[in-house]
């Protein structure tokens, strides 16, 4: 249902996003790519030149006055991250993505596993939660395991429950499924893992930026997730991981600002976070992203958990109204967010994509670098459309209607000549 003062106050934040303002094939530009990176508001990106233009240093490094100042930008942003998720501080190590964050997570832990322990994922999951642990597995004989999902497109609790075992070493699942839009019973399965005493990590690259995530409410002991996907910069991620655990990680990344002396011999490392941090690090864009983290908080997660519910409501809702369209993901809003894949009968997602590119519609498709789910579901590939709190009814209306022309589109062949 929409609400209208909810409405007009999404409406006018469309202004902090300059690059929405444009037209795409004579069209005005609909984002609805969210999924794979957000749009930035004019908060961050003034951010990043006012760091340039005033405080540019290296950090950790130096002790005159702009590599201090730098320093204590940088190290806020650490602060702030801690905050955003009910954390200490000392338990965030900034990393160049989710997928550094999974890496430098299964190198460290690499000497924790044993030859015939189980790692467990779920069928949902990105290949980055898949391909580091697949080569840990190999690494140290260790053996994967998947827990299936239902027909209705959820996580399948009670094989889970079967799953995880006393062989069970490292439980790592999507917190929402980048193709699905499944919401995960994070807690639920959290607790099953340490019952039997296995790590339990949580992939929020697609969460942290729809929804209230507290690492202490969740009990998780390792989480990943992005700055891009949260209206943040590129190039900078968060590993966050409970502090006892970290200490017991190894680094796999070498060098400067990670240790804490060398010599010709030998060399000892910092303590936690710093010494999973080697190198100069991506500083405006931690800057950056504090902005974004900033910027979130003003508007309230809350808020944006409530106008994404309305959103995908009203999506749903609208786009049944479309002929030979199928979804593959929960057909309500209970425990989904608003990510959408879809395919139109006779019609690969390629062209879909664009098809609607020509009407100023940006979505995405393919396997959404989920290969193995889209095998399971006998995919070659989905459409997929991401939404967020920026985007508009009207928008929808505009997606549902280009949908509902699509075949008619398609076999004009226009789209070809593009």
């Amino acid at each position: 249902m929409k609400n209208k003062n909810s409405d007009l106050f999404f409406k006018n934040i469309r202004k902090d996003f300059p690059i929405l303002d444009q037209k795409i094939n004579g069209h005005q530009l609909i984002y609805s790519d969210n999924g794979a990176t957000t749009q930035k508001p004019i908060k961050v990106i003034d951010s990043i030149c006012d760091f340039y233009k005033n405080d540019n240093s290296n950090v950790h490094r130096g002790i005159h006055t702009l590599s201090e100042r730098a320093t204590d930008m940088y190290e806020n942003v650490r602060i702030k991250v801690a905050n955003f998720i009910n954390s200490n501080k000392e338990e965030i190590v900034f990393t160049y993505g989710t997928t550094s964050s999974f890496n430098i997570l299964a190198k460290g832990i690499e000497d924790q596993i044993s030859e015939g322990d189980e790692i467990v994922l779920s069928q949902m999951e990105h290949h980055a939660n898949i391909v580091c642990w697949q080569e840990l597995a190999k690494k140290r004989g260790a053996i994967l395991k998947f827990i299936p999902i239902n027909k209705d497109f959820r996580l399948d609790l009670k094989e889970a429950e079967k799953i995880i075992t006393q062989k069970t070493k490292i439980v790592a699942i999507s917190h929402i499924s980048n193709v699905l839009g499944t919401i995960t019973p994070a807690k639920k399965i959290c607790s099953i893992a340490h019952k039997y005493g296995a790590y339990f990590v949580l992939d929020c690259a697609q969460s942290i930026v729809h929804m209230k995530v507290d690492v202490k409410e969740i009990d998780c002991d390792f989480i990943a997730f992005s700055s891009h996907k949260m209206f943040g910069p590129t190039g900078v991620g968060v590993l966050y991981g409970k502090s006892n655990l970290l200490e017991k990680l190894k680094p796999s990344i070498f060098g400067g600002d990670m240790i804490y002396e060398v010599s010709f011999t030998c060399s000892t490392y910092n303590k936690s976070p710093y010494k999973f941090e080697a190198g100069t690090p991506n500083i405006e864009g931690v800057i950056g992203f504090g902005a974004a983290i900033d910027y979130l908080n003003e508007i309230g997660m809350d808020n944006i958990e409530l106008r994404e519910k309305e959103l995908c409501e009203y999506f749903l809702g609208k786009v049944s109204e479309v002929k030979d369209l199928k979804i593959y993901g929960p057909n309500s809003c209970n425990d989904r967010s608003c990510i959408f894949s879809f395919n139109i009968d006779g019609i690969h997602s390629h062209d879909m994509s664009t098809l609607l590119d020509m009407k100023g519609i940006a979505i995405r498709g393919g396997h959404h670098c989920a290969m193995p789910l889209h095998t399971l579901l006998e995919l070659p590939s989905t459409s997929r459309i991401s939404l967020c709190f920026y985007n508009t009814f009207e928008e929808i209306d505009k997606i549902v209607l280009a949908l509902k022309n699509a075949k008619k589109d398609y076999e004009k062949g226009e789209f070809l000549l593009k």
